[in-house]
């Protein structure tokens, strides 16, 4: 069970913003433990739903009643400085913590806290290792950034030692946890809009392997030569895993994909056979992810034949390669992609299915990476047979870039590769619908609304 002494002195936690991905699943945990928690978010969503029917007193809207009464509160990162009950609770001298602040103690509170990050494949790599430990019957408390079936949501309320966690590197917010276990996946030149450059993103990863206790373990992808050079900053146990890299401790051979796109591969741990795994999700970026996933379950003792049955069973989180339906003999997928190196990992997974033409429909995700990465996107779609640009989702910027969608269509054209630009979703679903042939694969791609466009194809 964990340690929650340090938070006792607080009865009654309050929470502004408590819908979010983080907040709703911090709310559920809270209440297990045995503290009031009550909560205010601006929209009604399935989280808001969800914690109503847990319990749990949601006002949409403001609830400045509740937040009198209480003796901390926590508000996500999107309230702003001038939000009337932040504004109240400095008024009433009730302490107020910010979300990561406040996730960084629960995670001091286990002592087993697992922190998964990496630039790509946190979601998927936070799932398997999560599957891993329920098949073990290990209770666990996990945290991930999707919808996964198994929990019926994104998270879980365990009461074991173990709380398993994605930990985002977007304005450095892991540096406030207290990982037990860090996973790296990979270091990628992503969130250039805080970053800047990839030298300080390595700079910054480096600063959060810091935080292992010498008595941790790092688990850490040895195929990324912006991993490989990180270890010297801990003394914690290191396990490394890869693909090309046969020094890696754990790596996978005699790679096979069936005719779906997944994987069958013979894992090996210091060079001697440990287990045949099957996966069923797609792409070879997935045998990486599972790869660090056994690492982490082997370190913390779990058997062999429950890594494979759970990683058999695990068919995916939500957005991630997820299959929608089909119209005309034509499938439809839906993928979170929306980075270069997600669209291209996302791209040769969907190579090794059978079909006979691909279509992308492709919704960039801020101003900012459109800008810094063009022609890393222009290349990365080129992979696909039929390319559909949409408007850019501006998530929290506005347009100083000066960069538009036609940018990165006109892009596409100059390596020689058809691309359409298309701004209304209704318009996409009836192009598509009177082009696309039997036999083809639709996917939609991005972080964004683009998600909508899947059903109205399948409808």
């Amino acid at each position: 069970m964990a340690n929650i002494q340090e938070l006792k002195q607080y009865k009654h936690i309050h929470m502004i913003g408590i819908g979010g991905v983080s907040m709703s699943g911090i709310a559920e945990i809270l209440k297990n433990w045995g503290f009031t928690v009550t909560g205010s978010d601006t929209s009604q969503s399935e989280n808001t739903e969800k914690l109503i029917s847990n319990h749990i007193p949601v006002t949409i809207g403001h609830d400045l009643i509740n937040l009198e009464k209480a003796d901390l509160v926590v508000y996500s990162a999107a309230i702003k400085k001038d939000d009337i009950e932040l504004v109240r609770a400095k008024q009433l001298n009730i302490p107020v913590i910010e979300r990561g602040n406040f996730l960084g103690k629960l995670t001091k509170a286990f002592k087993n806290t697992i922190c998964v990050s990496g630039t790509h494949g946190k979601t998927t790599t936070t799932s398997m290792i999560s599957m891993c430990f329920l098949e073990a019957y290990k209770d666990p408390s996990i945290q991930v950034g999707a919808y996964l079936k198994p929990i019926d949501g994104n998270y879980r309320v365990g009461n074991s030692e173990y709380f398993i966690i994605e930990a985002c590197e977007y304005v450095e917010s892991y540096l406030k946890l207290f990982p037990k276990t860090e996973v790296i996946l990979n270091i990628d030149n992503d969130h250039l809009d805080y970053f800047g450059t990839l030298e300080n993103i390595v700079k910054s990863f480096g600063n959060y392997i810091r935080l292992l206790p010498d008595d941790g373990l790092l688990v850490i992808n040895w195929d990324d030569p912006n991993c490989t050079t990180l270890t010297k900053n801990t003394k914690a146990k290191v396990v490394t895993f890869g693909i090309n890299n046969q020094h890696a401790n754990f790596i996978a051979r005699n790679i096979q994909f069936n005719s779906n796109g997944f994987p069958t591969f013979d894992v090996y741990y210091n060079n001697t056979f440990y287990k045949t795994i099957s996966l069923s999700v797609p792409g070879k970026h997935n045998v990486l992810n599972c790869l660090a996933c056994i690492a982490v379950c082997h370190e913390y003792g779990l058997d062999k034949e429950d890594i494979k049955s759970a990683l058999h069973k695990y068919t995916g989180a939500h957005r991630r390669f997820e299959y929608k339906g089909s119209f005309n003999n034509v499938n439809v997928y839906d993928d979170y992609g929306h980075h270069p190196t997600e669209i291209i990992a996302t791209s040769n997974a969907l190579k090794q299915k059978k079909y006979h033409e691909s279509w992308v429909i492709f919704q960039p995700h801020t101003y900012s990476r459109t800008k810094s990465l063009l022609d890393d996107f222009a290349r990365a779609l080129t992979n696909f047979d039929n390319i559909i640009v949409t408007d850019i989702y501006a998530a929290r910027e506005n347009n100083t870039y000066n960069i538009s969608s036609q940018d990165l269509v006109n892009r596409i054209q100059t390596f020689g590769k058809k691309a359409k630009y298309i701004s209304n979703f209704n318009d996409i679903v009836s192009y598509v619908k009177e082009k696309a042939v039997p036999d083809d694969i639709v996917l939609t791609l991005g972080a964004g609304t683009v998600t909508e466009i899947g059903p109205k194809l399948v409808d």
